[in-house]
């Protein structure tokens, strides 16, 4: 069997992972709610870690309202390259969106120097300025958040917020206040409560999504629509 397994083509792996994932959370008492479901799969399947099965939070019908912006084209704005890095460029492109991250660029570089701030708060600066209507995924740095809160009670309306920052200062407090603000003004929002997160959860979030939105939940169906 061992060696069967082996030679299990890449959407026969990730098949038999979420079927694994099923089971464990059926065995644990977990019953995950329909629209919640895949994005949930999708964050353990990432990180084989089940608590995000209790600490993903979900503004009402946010998951269904950021797969419906999707398909209307939205970009994604990230906090981080690599979360960048780890969406689905090619389902994103499908949609006629793309994945956009301003960290690196001179420009976020300098002025957070000459201002005396983060450039993951410049970063978020940029994005409202030139991505508007954007979709907003910060998985590393909790002063994105704060900004953005900011940026929300300046009139600024995100396609939709996936807030996942990973540590130890300010992470616990940065997400639950930008959740409270999406709730308070309407902004689709998925948030994992606590000091966990990361990058690659951000991503994984927004890979679930795409999927969603390009009814491609199998990957033999994805790879299909993708090529």
């Amino acid at each position: 069997m061992e060696q069967e397994r082996n030679f299990l083509r890449p959407a026969d792996i990730e098949r038999e992972s979420m079927r694994i994932i099923g089971g464990e959370l059926a065995q644990r008492g977990i019953a995950l709610p329909p629209e919640h479901e895949a994005v949930v799969k999708r964050v353990i399947h990432t990180t084989a870690d089940f608590d995000y099965a209790g600490s993903l939070r979900f503004t009402d019908g946010g998951a269904e309202a950021a797969v419906a912006a999707l398909r209307e084209g939205r970009s994604i704005v990230t906090d981080t390259n690599m979360a960048k890095a780890g969406i689905s460029k090619a389902a994103l492109s499908k949609l006629g969106g793309e994945a956009v991250c301003f960290m690196a660029d001179p420009e976020t570089v300098r002025q957070a120097r000459e201002r005396g701030v983060t450039r993951a708060a410049v970063c978020m600066e940029r994005a409202a300025a030139e991505h508007p209507g954007g979709a907003l995924a910060v998985g590393n740095a909790p002063t994105a958040l704060l900004r953005l809160c900011e940026l929300m009670e300046g009139g600024l309306r995100p396609a939709f917020v996936v807030a996942v920052p990973v540590g130890f200062v300010n992470v616990v407090e940065s997400k639950e206040r930008a959740f409270e603000a999406c709730g308070r003004y309407g902004v689709p929002c998925i948030a994992a409560m606590g000091r966990k997160g990361g990058s690659n959860v951000a991503a994984a979030i927004c890979n679930a999504l795409l999927y969603a939105a390009l009814d491609a939940a199998d990957p033999g169906q994805r790879q299909e629509k993708l090529t």
